[in-house]
């Protein structure tokens, strides 16, 4: 349910831009989701559809993008995705990695309507 505060922040977040620079209606809003972000799509949009009624961002939609998780071995250096949550190198095996990404809950844009 943690998807209900994620939404409320990325409202807030965008209402605070929108007015810091007198933008027009916002159409959409970009997110990045890592795979590991623990957040539904589903659920964040439902949430986030409920809570901009009545809002200036009433007619924004979310368009999100799911990050995969991608790793890199800190013994060998080898880069690769990770897949079914097993947190290994492929290549030497050793469970020393660090994941590069599959993490981030990131606004990447806004999309506004023409003024013209």
């Amino acid at each position: 349910m943690h998807e209900l505060s994620i939404a409320n922040t990325i409202l807030t977040t965008v209402l605070s831009e929108v007015e810091r620079q007198n933008l027009p209606p916002v159409t959409a809003v970009g997110l990045r989701l890592g795979a590991m972000s623990d957040i539904v799509p589903d659920s964040l949009t439902f949430n986030f559809d409920v809570i901009k009624a009545d809002t200036p961002l009433a007619g924004a939609e979310l368009e999100i993008e799911v990050v995969p998780l991608h790793a890199a071995c800190l013994a060998c250096k080898h880069e690769f995705p990770v897949e079914d949550l097993v947190f290994a190198c492929p290549a030497c095996e050793s469970g020393s990695i660090r994941v590069e990404q599959g993490q981030e809950i990131d606004i990447t844009h806004l999309s506004v309507e023409d003024e013209a």
